[in-house]
C-alpha cells in the first residue's frame, strides 16, 4: 500500500551548488563576479539550502584544471562573507587541492568535497587528518574529468563503485580521518555512461551497507538528456525524479542547482507522509 511506502521515506538535506567557474556544464560564467556569487549564495539559502557547496574549478567532462591560486582567489571572498553572515549554514568546498582545502578550513569550511577521494593530491589526507571538525566527501570517479567520458567500462558498476568507496573509507580511517567524518558519493556521471548511471540509481540502497551518509549529485546531468532530450536548464523534472529515489533509498544529502524546486518537492512529500502516519 502507498501508506506503507510513505512510512519508509526519508528526506535528505539540500546542498545548493555554487559554481564560481567560467565553464561548468550548467551555470558556468554566471557567478564569477564576487558580488554575483554571494548574492546567489544568499538566494540558495533563502530557498532552503542547508549546505552550500562552493566550487571554483569545473569538473565537467572535458574540463581543464586551473591553478590553486586562481581557485582560492575565487573562493576566499565568498566563503569569508558566508561564514561571517550565515554562521548556521554548513559550507562545503569542492576541491581536490590540499592547499585550497587547508585555507578553506582555516576560514571555517565545514566540509571538503574531494571528487578524487584523496587520490589527486597526496597532501589532502594529511590536511583532513589534522582537521578534526571537518567532514570529507569522497566520490567515485573512473578516470579524470578531462577524459572520463571517453569510454567508461565496468563488469559490475554497482559492485565496483561499492568496493571502491569501501576501500577509500578504509584508507581514510587508517590515515587518521575518523569514520564519523566521512560522506560518500557514487559519482553519477563521472566516468559512467547512461546504463551505468541507471544501474547505480536503481541500487542506491546497496550503499547502506557501508553505514555512512550518502550524497547524490544528479542535478541537470547529461543522463537526463539521454533519456528525454532537453536543454540543461529544462532538466528539473528528471532531477526531481532522482530526488524521489533519494527519499526512497534514505540518501542523506542531495546536491542540486534548483534549490527552491527541490525544497518544495521534499516539503510536499514530507507533508503527505506525515498525514499517512495519522
Amino acid at each position: 500500500m502507498l501508506k506503507d511506502t510513505l512510512a519508509t521515506l526519508s528526506f535528505p538535506k539540500i546542498m545548493g551548488i555554487l559554481n564560481i567557474t567560467e565553464d561548468s556544464f550548467s551555470d558556468g560564467g554566471y557567478y564569477l563576479n564576487e558580488d554575483a556569487a554571494y548574492m546567489h549564495a544568499q538566494e540558495l539559502i533563502s530557498y532552503g539550502a542547508q549546505i552550500l557547496d562552493i566550487g571554483a574549478e569545473s569538473t565537467r567532462p572535458g574540463s581543464k584544471e586551473i591553478s590553486a591560486e586562481l581557485e582560492w582567489k575565487r573562493i576566499e571572498p565568498v566563503l569569508s562573507k558566508l561564514k561571517s553572515n550565515f554562521p548556521g549554514i554548513s559550507v562545503s568546498i569542492d576541491t581536490q587541492k590540499a592547499i585550497v582545502a587547508s585555507k578553506a578550513i582555516e576560514l571555517g569550511a565545514d566540509i571538503i568535497n574531494d571528487i578524487s577521494a584523496l587520490r589527486y593530491d597526496p597532501d589532502m589526507v594529511h590536511v583532513l587528518a589534522g582537521s578534526e571538525d571537518t567532514q570529507l566527501i569522497m566520490m567515485h570517479m573512473q578516470g579524470r574529468p578531462e577524459y572520463m567520458q571517453e569510454k567508461p567500462e565496468y563488469s559490475d558498476v554497482v559492485q565496483e563503485v561499492y568496493s571502491f568507496l569501501k576501500s577509500r573509507c578504509q584508507y581514510a580511517i587508517e590515515k587518521g580521518i575518523s569514520a564519523d567524518r566521512l560522506i560518500l558519493d557514487p559519482g553519477i556521471g563521472f566516468g559512467k555512461n547512461l546504463d551505468h548511471n541507471l544501474h547505480l540509481l536503481a541500487a542506491l540502497d546497496r550503499f547502506d551497507d557501508l553505514k555512512l551518509p550518502l550524497v547524490l549529485g544528479t542535478s541537470r546531468k547529461r543522463f537526463i538528456d539521454q533519456i528525454t532530450p532537453s536543454e540543461v536548464n529544462r532538466r528539473i523534472g528528471g532531477s526531481l525524479a532522482t530526488t524521489m529515489l533519494a527519499c526512497l533509498s534514505k540518501v542523506q544529502i542531495i546536491r542540486v542547482h534548483d534549490v527552491y524546486e527541490h525544497a518544495q518537492f521534499i516539503k510536499v512529500i514530507a507533508a503527505v507522509a506525515a498525514m499517512g502516519e495519522t
